[in-house]
This record gives C-alpha cells, structure tokens and sequence, in this order.
C-alpha cells in the first residue's frame, strides 16, 4: 500500500505568507497510473496539480495522506496544499464567493471526471494530511457469484469461486495488532513495515446495503506500507477458497522476512487485484493535538 512523500512547502512559499488549505476528493482510478506524479504517465496527482496550476498560474505541490497504487479508487481521500495569500485572497474574483467556495467550484472546472473535489477549508499550518492522520479505512469489495456480477461497478474485482466469508474472517482476527507486516508489504529503503492494523473484518452485507451480494473485506490501520492491503486480502483469499488453512496468513505475518517482502518465495503474501480497492476514509486528531500526533508518525516511520 501506499508509502506517501514527506511534507515539503512548495518552492513559492517560501519567504511569503502563505495559507494551509486541506481538499477533500474522490477518484476513479480506473484510468490512472496511481496516485504519484510520474512523467508519461496519467497519475491522480498529475492531474490535481495541473488543473490547480490552469487556476493559480502557480505550481502547488499536494502532500496526499495515502498514496493509492494504479486502478485504486478513493471516497475519501484527503491532501493539504500551501497557497501564496495573495493568490488565495484573489481565487473569488469579482464574484462574493469565499476563497475556499470558489477554489472547489474553479478546480472541478478544469478537473477531468473521474476526480472530484468535494471540499476546500483552510487549516492550521500544523496538519499533515499524511503525518497528522490517525487511521485510515480501505474497503476491498469482491463478487464471488454471477448472480451478483455487475459490469457496472469498477470499484469490485470479480471472482470466480465461492467465497467461505467465515473461515476468512476468523484468519483476519490473528493478523490484528501492532506487527512487522514486511511479509504483507513491499518495503521502501528505511522505512518501517511496523503498523497497528486496528480492524481487519470480512462481511457479506445484508439486502439492504449498497454491497448487498458482494463480499466486503474492511481494513482499519494507523497507516499502511507499499501493497499492505492488497496483500492481506491476497493472503486471506486462498483462505476463502480453502486451499490453504485459516492460520497461514498469521504464519506469512510471522516470517517476517525480506524475502518473502520481495515474492520471490511461495511463503509471501500475495497481491489481490487493485480494482476491488478504495481508501475511504481518513481520520485526524482535533487541531489542538495535529502537530503532536504528526511528530508520533514521523518518528514511528523512521
């Protein structure tokens, strides 16, 4: 799963007063090559900077709080951006909409359709949209039957054998807690794979539900490393199918090794796809408690 850049101020920040904005979005990521910018390529980020550079004639860079992989959705993604004041008292024009009102309705103007900014407010200059966040919630959405396959839905990976929910659902109690999840992640020179996976649930949702049908694998963690919840859903599916027994995946936890990281060996977890996934929600700290909280993460992750 994502590993996000550290927070930097942009190059015209620096030696101006600039404001702390926090944008709230969803995507699509059906069409993207991910979240991070990447030359030649239609990234999620690419496309919000390009379009807030259309608005400001001014290059912001955005510090995400979780970077999606290529084909992740996201609900409830959220970045923060450090905007020059003058160029933020100047987004409204001539109209009497405020800054943050006219930035959500100027940046969707220009934004293609499968990214939407919902909202736009000013904040501390202490919140990190990566460091400051709490938790973040991913959902993984399968269908496991065609009487529940709808090509309409981009955000669920088909799957061709019947799922016992059950059996992944009692696997998924034995990975809670604060691990080493380096066997669940693909690991960045000197960062830690150490997380606090805080939920980890698989459901079939009742009739009355959105998911109604599909099976639904809830992830909650304080952050996620490089392909962390793909590779526990990965680990989980074989479960499901009943190749493998309900503590393998508690076992690949616990190797814990750099090669397996790597999946160069049959004991790694492996990767699910990343259509069925989307990051839904992100939680922070009230603001008296976001510079404290971020330098816990900071210091967590080094």
């Amino acid at each position: 799963m994502p590993s996000p850049a550290a927070s930097t101020p942009p190059p015209s920040a620096v030696g101006e007063s600039t404001v702390r904005l926090r944008a709230d979005l969803s995507y699509d990521g059906t069409a993207f090559h991910g979240w991070a910018a990447q030359p030649g390529q239609r990234t999620v980020q690419g496309a919000l900077e390009d379009a807030l550079e259309r608005i400001t004639r001014t290059r912001l860079p955005l510090v995400v709080a979780g970077r999606t992989d290529a084909g992740v959705h996201a609900r409830g993604q959220v970045v923060h951006l450090d905007m020059p004041a003058k160029v933020h008292a100047a987004l409204p024009g001539r109209s009497d909409r405020t800054p943050a009102h006219a930035l959500v309705t100027r940046w969707n103007a220009v934004l293609p359709e499968d990214v939407v900014v919902h909202s736009v407010q000013e904040v501390p200059a202490a919140f990190d949209a990566r460091f400051s966040a709490r938790w973040r919630r991913y959902r993984y959405r399968l269908s496991d039957g065609q009487h529940v396959h709808d090509p309409l839905r981009r955000d669920v990976t088909r799957h061709r054998r019947h799922l016992d929910v059950e059996a992944m659902h009692r696997a998924a109690q034995m990975l809670l807690g604060e691990h080493d999840f380096l066997s669940f992640c693909r690991p960045r020179e000197g960062a830690s794979t150490i997380r606090d996976l805080l939920a980890l649930q698989v459901q079939r949702p009742g009739p009355d539900r959105a998911d109604a049908g599909l099976v639904v694998v809830t992830v909650v963690a304080d952050a996620f490393c490089h392909h962390m919840v793909r590779s526990l859903v990965g680990a989980l599916l074989p479960v499901g199918e009943g190749r493998v027994s309900e503590d393998w995946p508690a076992r690949v936890l616990a190797a814990r090794t750099r090669e397996a990281a790597t999946r160069d060996r049959p004991g790694a977890a492996p990767l699910a796809p990343p259509t069925g996934l989307t990051l839904e929600h992100v939680d922070y700290p009230p603001d008296a408690e976001l510079g404290s909280q971020a330098e816990r993460a900071r210091v967590r992750r080094s």
